[in-house]
């Protein structure tokens, strides 16, 4: 996967409409519509940079969400897990899903109680998913996962056999039907309120890791491999294009 510099994605940006998702009546944003956005690189950013999302789907009437993690290529979503997980077999057998990816990026602190918020950056993706049979498809994707959840570990690893890929069951959503939801910036007060004397203002996040800890029954002769030592979360990566 190529690293490109990075770019940050604004709620107030203009989407490109050559590069746009084609919004539909369910995912065209009606709260707040000005936060919305339609564009692919938007689009792509907030799902890359993400570890985990969340699937929902109902069963007999009963929805269920369930977090697992997940990786982008091209113009696809996958998810994987057991091949006995209910979530993916209802949804091979075409049940619809609806996929979320949200970031808290921080705090928005107002005068008044009813105009405290939070920046965020999410996307709904909504579709029927495919059950991918293809081995060939699906060690890619395995590759693809491993690769987005740490650069460089698949080259250091033992990769999955026969076996244990029977044993995975790797599902394909189109990102045909998706829209993105952004707020940055300060708080948005009425203007009277302005003039109060409150503190108001934002309370910014940021994600980091910590030093890595080494298996208990790691050899101590083992080097820690660089991907490792300097590993960075998705978040902090740049953007990317697959």
């Amino acid at each position: 996967m190529e690293e490109i510099q990075s770019r940050s994605v604004r709620a107030d940006r203009l989407d490109s409409p050559k590069n746009a998702v084609a919004p539909t009546a369910r995912t065209r944003v009606k709260r707040i519509p000005k936060r919305a956005s339609y564009d692919r690189d938007a689009i792509y950013s907030i799902l890359d940079t993400a570890l985990v999302c969340h699937v929902g789907f109902a069963i007999d009437g009963q929805p269920y969400v369930i977090p697992t993690l997940h990786v982008r290529i091209a113009d696809r979503l996958y998810v994987h897990g057991s091949a006995a997980s209910r979530m993916l077999g209802a949804a091979a057998e075409g049940t619809p899903i609806a996929v979320t990816v949200t970031h808290i990026d921080g705090l928005v602190l107002a005068r008044s109680a009813f105009h405290h918020s939070v920046n965020y950056r999410s996307v709904v993706i909504l579709g029927a998913a495919t059950l991918v049979t293809d081995f060939a498809e699906k060690f890619a994707v395995m590759k693809g996962l491993i690769d987005h959840v740490a650069p460089g570990r698949w080259d250091h690893i033992r990769h999955p056999n026969e076996k244990e890929l029977a044993a995975t069951s790797v599902l394909s959503i189109p990102i045909v039907e998706a829209s993105a939801k952004l707020r940055s910036g300060d708080p948005l007060d009425d203007e009277a309120d302005y003039a109060m004397p409150i503190w108001a203002g934002q309370i910014p996040f940021a994600m980091e890791t910590l030093a890595p800890v080494a298996d208990a029954r790691l050899d101590g002769s083992t080097p820690m491999p660089v991907h490792v030592t300097e590993y960075l979360l998705p978040l902090n990566r740049g953007a990317r294009v697959t």
